[in-house]
């Protein structure tokens, strides 16, 4: 069983050491009876109920897909399929205007670094391409109704010729997005809806992956009958729930006791807090898993506020704790979501609007950070804040527009 997990692992680890050497140039109704308990059911077990995100066919593929080699071009993740099943698009083709074209974005919102990240490797792309003539970004501030406003307002009085969609969740913002596909080509990107009628939904190989690299490397690097704090941001987004549903279902597995699941909203102080009172409960913390690692940082500082060792732990390729990572020599892993699919819906919209075929779900690759390639994706001078897989290091603008040093 080990010997599976560290070949996923590693399979993921080759694809991002490869990814590096080229930059640096719905639901389901059928839950199976051993499915992770719902996130959202409780903040300290985790819950007991099954998890109405969980479905055993995707967190099998998704394993699988982390063992693919990528369709696509060399050197740009951005523009790779996995395993894509293509679609005519030739419906959509744009003709008799021109070649200027008018693309339209709903934005879930530009809430935290890893979505301002994204969006400016989004408006980097458009750049690229002279046929946009016009890129009009609509920002729903986190919030549902004022997304499915948005929505209703680019697909029909914006005059867009495509609109991308990032949505804010994932139930509610379907209705306004099954209405938006029956007036004009739509690409859903990053967060998923319930509903296919996008022309393509852009997303790495997903939740499940991230969440299982995450856990199998804990149960690798934990003593049995070890503790772990599971931090997670909040309930209800899908990405976010496979993540966690894939972590339960490693550790249910295993010899580890999850100790505490608490949500940290997302926020560095509350994050703290959390690990400082599991540390004063439990006596100790052998290793933290999380479904985010924006507060990673955070995390690490709480162990050191209270005089012990930094245990295993998990993060994301943000800067901050990629150099911490190093400075301080923990044990660790990150797993990422790239930033740099926020490219791929701009490359997506084109294609479509020329008729060119798209997988009907544009699955990108999701390498991981690991000890062996911390050094390739630490980057001097770059805020702490930066997201490594953007993607963009070769962009007009890099590293500046992104706050980085010349």
């Amino acid at each position: 069983m080990v010997r599976g997990r560290t070949a996923r692992r590693r399979a993921l680890a080759s694809a991002a050491v490869l990814l590096t050497g080229a930059l640096l140039a719905s639901c389901s109704s059928d839950t199976p009876p051993d499915a992770p308990a719902a996130a959202g059911e409780s903040q300290d077990s985790g819950g007991d109920k099954p998890s109405k995100f969980f479905e055993r066919a995707e967190y099998e593929r998704q394993l699988k897909l982390g063992e693919e080699t990528p369709k696509g071009p060399e050197g740009k993740p951005w523009e790779q399929m996995l395993e894509p099943q293509m679609v005519s698009t030739a419906q959509y083709r744009k003709k008799g205007q021109g070649d200027d074209v008018h693309l339209c974005f709903s934005n879930a919102g530009v809430f935290n670094p890893w979505r301002q990240v994204g969006l400016k490797t989004m408006k980097a792309e458009v750049k690229l391409h002279e046929e946009i003539s016009d890129f009009t970004v609509l920002d729903a501030q986190g919030k549902d109704d004022k997304q499915i406003s948005d929505i209703q307002e680019l697909a029909g009085n914006k005059d867009c010729d495509a609109l991308i969609v990032s949505p804010n969740t994932t139930a509610t913002l379907t209705p306004a997005v099954k209405e938006a596909c029956g007036k004009l080509p739509v690409i859903v990107f990053d967060r998923g809806v319930e509903t296919d009628c996008a022309v393509t939904f852009v997303n790495p190989i997903g939740g499940y992956g991230y969440g299982a690299v995450a856990a199998d490397f804990l149960v690798e690097k934990v003593k049995p009958k070890g503790k772990i704090l599971a931090l997670r941001i909040s309930p209800g987004v899908d990405v976010l729930e496979t993540r966690w549903s894939a972590a339960k279902l490693a550790f249910d597995k295993s010899e580890l006791d999850v100790a505490d699941v608490k949500f940290t909203d997302g926020d560095p102080a509350k994050t703290k807090s959390i690990v400082a009172d599991a540390i004063s409960r439990h006596g100790s913390i052998d290793g933290v898993w999380m479904d985010s690692g924006a507060t990673a940082v955070a995390a690490v500082e709480a162990f050191e506020d209270a005089g012990v060792d930094v245990p295993p732990i998990t993060g994301e390729d943000q800067q901050d704790f990629l150099q911490v990572w190093k400075d301080k020599k923990l044990t660790a892993i990150a797993p990422t979501y790239p930033t740099f699919q926020w490219r791929t819906p701009v490359i997506a919209a084109l294609r479509v609007l020329d008729g060119k075929s798209v997988p009907k779900e544009w699955k990108l690759p999701q390498p991981t950070v690991t000890q062996d390639n911390l050094d390739e994706y630490l980057k001097d001078g770059m805020p702490p804040l930066h997201y490594a897989m953007c993607g963009c290091q070769r962009m007009p603008g890099f590293p500046g527009d992104w706050g980085g040093k010349k």
